[in-house]
């Protein structure tokens, strides 16, 4: 079990990067608040010993993925609305950007993934397959469709 002064240097550190994992996975502030809470009460409890800094962050994308998987799968989960979407509220966010995150949060889990990592962590192709066990190659297979995908929804301009 960590100690206090642990917890609070992780949060301060991964906060962000968990709650955009969150978000870009579940789709639901309140729900991202409580696979939020869930992950960093795993690494209060876990007596896994980093490596180094990365390791640790790596640690924190993987349990992340993991537990929004678990919640979308929970029988808790399938049985319940969100308020989110009986309320149509509109967000806070501008037009253009608003389409664009659209666009990507209607994506495929598969390419949801690759594209936040690569594009919002800044994580290399290289990287991406160790943090996600997959094959480099798959992994600029998944973010070429993806961006095709992307490009289909968002109409861009086909010279590139």
């Amino acid at each position: 079990m960590r100690t206090e002064q642990e917890a609070i240097s992780a949060i301060e550190r991964y906060s962000d990067t968990v709650l955009r994992l969150c978000m870009v996975h579940l789709k639901n502030p309140t729900d991202t608040e409580d696979v939020f809470q869930t992950v960093f009460l795993k690494y209060v409890l876990s007596s896994v010993v980093f490596e180094s800094e990365e390791h640790e962050k790596a640690w924190f994308i993987r349990v992340t993925i993991n537990a929004c998987k678990d919640w979308l799968k929970s029988l808790f989960r399938r049985r319940t609305v969100s308020l989110d979407e009986l309320l149509d509220q509109p967000a806070a966010v501008e037009r253009e950007h608003r389409e664009v995150l659209e666009a990507v949060l209607q994506l495929p889990a598969k390419y949801r993934n690759v594209v936040y990592l690569h594009y919002f962590e800044g994580y290399t192709a290289p990287e991406i397959s160790d943090l996600l066990n997959m094959k480099v190659n798959t992994v600029y297979t998944l973010l070429t469709r993806a961006r095709g995908e992307l490009k289909k929804t968002l109409g861009g301009d086909g010279d590139e």
